[in-house]
């Protein structure tokens, strides 16, 4: 059965255009157009609403950053040809498409040791690396070692491609991909608590 991006976002309890960003990073599998129209398997819809949240009570940290993007267009940058996140690219130029300059407070995203990458609220890639940053004016940073230690190509599935240089890093991509990761921010980067509040 397929279902008309409307009826997908009802089921979902999303907006069309939070859906959208999922299909236009290329994360939603079996798709068909018709038109204009996208319409979704009912079973990639059902996989995506039985999705488990993040288990952040497994990270040694009391909060984490995430880092919320959009599904990769063209850069005007110099030094990549990407930004944001399609599950397509490959892994270097995902890596470029995913490092940027952000208003945040680095020692806190340091604190962490991991950075997870969220679409539409679901986690897609996780980078780690982040002990050293760049500073430059208006409050952004930058922190140019970050690696890609893992990344989402089907996110129904999900079917993960894991990066990681360690087991370590391999068990936290492991455990972070796929699920769910809902933040709240005005800026592409968000805090989370890992233990409940209150």
């Amino acid at each position: 059965m397929l279902l008309t991006t409307g009826q997908a976002a009802q089921e979902l309890g999303c907006a069309i255009t939070t859906l959208r960003r999922l299909i236009r990073a290329e994360l939603l599998p079996g798709l068909s157009h018709n038109g204009v129209r996208v319409m979704i398997p009912l079973d990639t819809v059902q996989s995506l609403t039985a999705r488990s949240h993040a288990p952040l009570d497994q990270l040694d940290a009391h909060e984490i950053a995430v880092l919320r993007v959009d599904a990769a267009r063209q850069s005007t940058d110099s030094d990549r040809e990407w930004v944001g996140f399609a599950a397509t690219l490959p892994p270097e130029t995902l890596l470029k498409a995913l490092r940027g300059w952000w208003r945040c407070d680095a020692p806190s995203v340091a604190a962490a040791g991991v950075l997870p990458v969220t679409v539409a609220g679901y986690v897609v890639a996780v980078l780690t690396g982040l002990e050293r940053w760049e500073s430059r004016t208006h409050g952004q940073r930058a922190f140019p070692h970050a690696r890609l230690v893992g990344y989402v190509t089907d996110l129904a599935t999900p079917t993960k491609r894991l990066t990681g240089s360690t087991d370590a890093e391999q068990r936290l991509a492991q455990h972070l991909l796929g699920t769910r990761l809902p933040s709240h921010s005005s800026g592409p980067i968000a805090y989370v608590p890992t233990r409940p509040t209150g």
